[in-house]
């Protein structure tokens, strides 16, 4: 190639923000799933990771696609089967679509799609309508050990880390925790509504999706799921500290696309990890309270796989999940 036709070919792509050191391949024009509806905490995560994509130059475009329900688990299916070796796709999953798997027992691999990396950890906090007759945690159980039906745990799909915690929560003060009752949302945005409005005694979710409305005073926040009080809402007691034997954690990250070749899973965990490093997603960080916990490649799968055995354990404890399953994470 003559020297003015490849300066001109830079240029080119320059215009196109896909200059050398740009996310050109596997794909410049990225599309991120996001299995939940608009408003909850992967929806956050996946809009948060897209600017941030395209503010540290690892992408030209990015396209959000919304496909809620099952815990992530209908979009999920999908996402695995589809389009194999596609770099251009990538997907918002967590802690919550282990446990989506696990209750429902759908024979679906997630595995079959392609590790990438585990962005962030948060804890969740339960509250509720600063008009409820309860004023604490203790009022709550008291009224859910005198009559479990009267009282209805709100949160994300089914399986969802705050479902985990209110059965766990069910078992620790001596509750059969198949009497909870528990009302599911189809995300974050939806169940925080429902508490506010007072359609569910409690709500939990991770505690970046209902902090703006806990500081507003549009919600009273009564616990939250950590081992210790948490630096920036040292007024928020834990579940522990009341007496109740109870710490679960959330976390969230991305997959790619089943059947990746090394160099396209190993671009798009560079560009993640651009990313992550960029101003824009450490404002988003620190907005949303979300805990840094990267964690990329076959360390992530190995730790997914991990989680699932451990989360498939505490959901049995808990009596979410009767008869264990067979099936793959």
């Amino acid at each position: 190639m003559r020297r003015d036709t490849f300066l001109k070919s830079l240029a080119a792509l320059a215009a196109a923000g896909a200059a050398p050191g740009a996310w050109a391949q596997p794909g410049a024009n990225l599309k991120v799933l996001i299995p939940a509806s608009a408003g909850g905490g992967w929806d956050t995560t996946g809009r948060a990771l897209g600017q941030a994509l395209l503010d540290a130059k690892q992408a030209a475009s990015v396209n959000y696609e919304y496909r809620p329900g099952g815990a992530g688990v209908l979009g999920m299916g999908p996402f695995v089967a589809r389009d194999r070796g596609d770099a251009s796709q990538i997907m918002v999953m967590g802690a919550v679509m282990l446990g989506g798997l696990i209750g429902s027992r759908w024979p679906v691999n997630l595995m079959q799609g392609t590790p990438l990396m585990r962005l962030t950890t948060e804890y969740n906090v339960f509250a509720l309508s600063p008009n409820s007759p309860f004023k604490t945690m203790g009022d709550v159980i008291a009224q859910f050990k005198k009559d479990p039906d009267s009282v209805t745990w709100g949160g994300g799909s089914s399986g969802s880390t705050e479902h985990i915690a209110a059965a766990m929560i069910a078992r620790a003060v001596g509750v059969n925790p198949l009497r909870l009752n528990y009302v599911a949302s189809s995300g974050g945005g939806e169940a925080a509504t429902a508490v506010m409005e007072g359609k569910v005694t409690v709500g939990g979710s991770g505690i970046g999706e209902f902090a703006e409305h806990i500081r507003s005073g549009r919600m009273r926040a009564l616990a939250v799921t950590s081992g210790a009080r948490l630096a920036a809402y040292q007024a928020i007691p834990t579940l522990k500290e009341q007496g109740i034997d109870v710490e679960i954690s959330n976390w969230r990250g991305v997959f790619g696309k089943r059947d990746l070749a090394a160099d396209q899973r190993q671009a798009l965990i560079g560009a993640l990890t651009a990313a992550t490093q960029s101003p824009t997603w450490q404002e988003a960080v620190k907005k949303n309270d979300w805990v840094p916990a990267v964690l990329a490649g076959d360390a992530f799968g190995k730790f997914v796989e991990n989680e699932f055995t451990s989360l498939r354990a505490t959901m049995e404890r808990a009596g979410m999940v009767v008869v264990p399953i067979g099936f793959q994470p």
